[in-house]
């Protein structure tokens, strides 16, 4: 029998925790299992996790932004505990990646009945998916992340989205992303520095820095960027028009192939990415918040 301890976010996905810890308990039938709220624990996470034994596995049922929370709160580069993941988010971008990426990725854990990769509900390994992750600065602090960094309109969808599941409403980022583009969101210029060679845009309507390929509940910014290849990061810009041009590229980016419009779309990769917006806009780290932010460096 294996010992696992479940860190759950109730936040998550449709936030019906009893049917989480039900499925789990179905399918790591005859191991322990404990049950910890990761939002309650706050700052005490890290403490938590150090105080497990070596053999206890860790097993995290949530989201991207859950993930975004555990990484940036524990040292997973030293982290001696098997970490296993239960996507439960609405996006689960992370999730979609290493499924899109299974042959090339990480095997499935040995001993588990569980079900095929390309399941959903795929419980599997992911300590080397949490290990030497890139970092953001962002108004001097700075942050792990896991998918990607979203600056633009792609911050502005997630600014609003937290003010309507803060008043109690439903929230549809499509509809948000189409009345943002036509009405409320102002692109910016932007300044653009990758390895230390600068690139000037006018017009940006987003320019996220990627370390996997999904982002924004399954938008392909960077089809071509792969978390596990080369020890860099993938920048995408789309700027240079107006509204009604971009609104009818926009869907593309959901099958990678905005990236064919080369007139308004530029990939760049490298180590170390710099986006400064000549007027600061809310942006978004694996579905994170942040407010009023002026520029973003990553690194690799």
């Amino acid at each position: 029998m294996a010992e696992f301890t479940v860190f759950y976010n109730p936040l998550a996905g449709t936030g019906d925790v009893d049917a989480v810890k039900t499925k789990l308990s179905k399918m790591l039938e005859g191991n322990e299992l404990t049950f910890e709220n990761l939002t309650e624990l706050k700052d005490g996470l890290a403490e938590k996790i150090a105080a497990l034994p070596p053999e206890t596995n860790i097993l995290i049922a949530g989201g991207d932004g859950t993930l975004n929370r555990f990484v940036n709160a524990v040292d997973c580069d030293n982290l001696q505990n098997r970490v296993y993941l239960y996507a439960t988010g609405n996006g689960n971008d992370f999730f979609n990646d290493l499924k899109a990426h299974a042959d090339s990725f990480f095997p499935l854990p040995e001993g588990f009945e569980v079900e095929k990769i390309n399941e959903r509900t795929t419980l599997f390994q992911i300590n080397d998916f949490i290990k030497n992750l890139p970092v953001v600065t962002v108004n001097g602090k700075d942050y792990k992340f896991i998918n990607g960094i979203g600056y633009g309109i792609d911050g502005y969808c997630c600014e609003v989205g937290d003010r309507l599941k803060s008043e109690g409403k439903k929230v549809n980022y499509t509809s948000i992303a189409i009345k943002g583009l036509l009405f409320h969101f102002k692109p910016r210029d932007a300044k653009v520095t990758v390895d230390g060679t600068e690139y000037q845009f006018n017009k940006v309507w987003i320019a996220p820095a990627m370390f996997g390929c999904y982002y924004g509940g399954g938008m392909i910014p960077t089809p071509a960027q792969n978390r596990k290849a080369g020890g860099k990061l993938s920048l995408c810009v789309m700027y240079g028009k107006g509204k009604l041009t971009t609104l009818m590229l926009f869907p593309k980016i959901f099958k990678g192939e905005h990236v064919k419009k080369e007139n308004m779309v530029k990939i760049l990769e490298g180590k170390e990415i710099t986006v400064k917006f000549a007027e600061p806009c809310a942006l978004q780290i694996d579905g994170e918040t942040i407010l009023n932010v002026s520029e973003y460096t990553a690194r690799i």
